[in-house]
């Protein structure tokens, strides 16, 4: 069983439920909820992540987030997943969009109807970054220094 640390008293149990269930796509949206309330009460209002927010979510949560979703998937989701898949392909975003499933046909994948949630996904679907804003967001998560760990 994955343990469920938090350095700011986040309660982690709902996700582990939610991905126990196989609910990816409610443990998609609860997993960004987290992150932002990480992060604090403006990302919580705004909806969203600033790119220069992400070195604020500390090691222990960032691990706890990633290792359920590694678990509870068989290995195939998780942050990590998805770095390595990048860095596999020489981080190039066009790639790994294609690989991942989030671009098909030079157009990206539509939230939420066009993306795939169970594990008939491409290996490192799951979870979801908005890419409205670009590869910032999800370039600073692979950059984060729980990876060097």
């Amino acid at each position: 069983m994955t343990q469920l640390q938090s350095e700011v008293n986040i309660d982690y149990s709902p996700l582990a439920q939610l991905l126990i269930q196989q609910d990816f796509e409610a443990a998609d949206r609860f997993t960004s909820l987290m992150l932002r309330e990480i992060v604090g009460e403006s990302a919580v209002k705004r909806g969203w992540l600033y790119f220069t927010e992400v070195a604020q979510i500390n090691n222990t949560d960032l691990k706890t987030i990633n290792d359920l979703w590694l678990a509870h998937s068989d290995g195939k989701f998780g942050f990590s997943v998805q770095r390595k898949i990048w860095l596999g392909l020489d981080k190039n975003w066009e790639k790994f969009w294609l690989q991942i499933g989030w671009k098909k046909d030079k157009r990206f994948t539509r939230y939420p109807t066009e993306f795939i949630w169970n594990t008939t996904a491409p290996k490192g679907h799951l979870p979801l970054s908005n890419q409205i804003r670009g590869n910032k967001t999800i370039a600073a998560i692979f950059a984060h220094p729980l990876w060097s760990l």
